[in-house]
């Protein structure tokens, strides 16, 4: 129905953009398949009305011009609804450009390229790389995920979605009910916040521990969807950004670099291992487990057990 819909829309627009002069609802009807196909003249015309108002709320400028004889006619004039001619300076565009190419893969890749493209033909230069300000360094954004590109969709539609989750104490995945807010990228992997429906409470999964297909359910939303701030928040805690006091941690000499670059204090111990006092918050015991034997928990014993939980739920299969 959906698409039925979108093809009656398309339709619709290319009648009233191609013609010269305004065509009457008779014409337009007669000129649309969908239309034809309406079973009396009530339903066409509830039909046209609402079409009329989707292609306005798009966007569209529809022009109602009443003739001589009192017929009301509709077009939609070309100068009205052609867009401005965009102008970038060489700092904008190669900022545009250098987005544009950030995404390297998942079907995202394409829409890129293409965004790109139409840049080139807004002013990027062809010899301007986006690049050249950052040298050998080329930014990336890694989606290895299957699950990324329908909760990206779920995420814009607003629509629920049924998915297996495996959580990294548990040697089995179970489905999870979410209404699906954004997704956030933190440390290399992706997040999805969301309403967990069966625990009514706000939840964060790791894209990575999503198990089979994503689901998507018709209803609608049951909870407020936050602002994007609120929903970064949540995130950065859930993965561990937000931290209210330290641990104490044994590190191989020579690994972990990203947890040298948080320590507050590093000593060594000799023999092969360093002792580095980090912040500890949310999502640490899952950080510190990525490590596997270059990593041993001193304190607090709470964090020390939850890492011991990991390893056996990952020895476990």
């Amino acid at each position: 129905m959906a698409i039925a819909k979108a093809e009656r829309l398309m339709n619709l627009a290319l009648c009233l953009l191609g013609t010269r002069r305004p065509l009457s609802k008779r014409e337009l009807r007669d000129s649309i398949e969908a239309y034809l196909e309406a079973g009396s003249d009530d339903s066409f015309n509830r039909m046209f009305e609402r079409d009329k108002d989707d292609l306005r709320e798009l966007g569209l400028v529809i022009e109602t011009v009443e003739n001589l004889d009192g017929e009301v006619g509709y077009r939609a004039g070309r100068d009205s609804n052609r867009l401005p001619p965009i102008t970038l300076d060489a700092e904008e565009a190669a900022a545009l450009g250098l987005a544009a190419k950030v995404w390297q893969q998942a079907r995202l890749a394409g829409a890129a390229s293409g965004a790109l493209q139409k840049l080139r033909a807004a002013g990027l230069p062809e010899d301007v790389d986006p690049y050249e300000a950052h040298g050998a360094l080329e930014p990336r954004i890694p989606v290895h995920e299957a699950a990324f590109e329908p909760l990206m969709l779920a995420c814009r539609d607003r629509r629920p979605v049924l998915f297996d989750y495996r959580k990294a104490t548990a040697a089995r995945p179970e489905p999870r009910q979410v209404e699906p807010w954004a997704l956030e990228c933190w440390r290399g992997h992706w997040y999805l916040a969301g309403w967990d429906r069966d625990r009514g409470a706000e939840r964060v999964f790791r894209l990575s521990r999503i198990t089979g297909k994503v689901r998507s359910r018709g209803a609608k939303f049951t909870a407020e969807v936050p602002d994007v701030v609120t929903v970064r928040e949540t995130v950065a805690s859930w993965a561990g950004e937000t931290a209210d006091r330290s641990a104490l941690i044994r590190l191989r000499a020579g690994a972990g670099y990203p947890l040298r670059a948080k320590a507050s204090q590093v000593r060594e111990l000799g023999e092969g291992w360093d002792e580095l006092e980090i912040p500890y918050g949310h999502g640490l015991d899952a950080w510190l487990v990525e490590f596997g034997p270059d990593v041993v928990v001193l304190e607090p014993a709470e964090l020390r057990s939850d890492v011991v939980d990991r390893l056996r739920a990952v020895a476990k299969g």
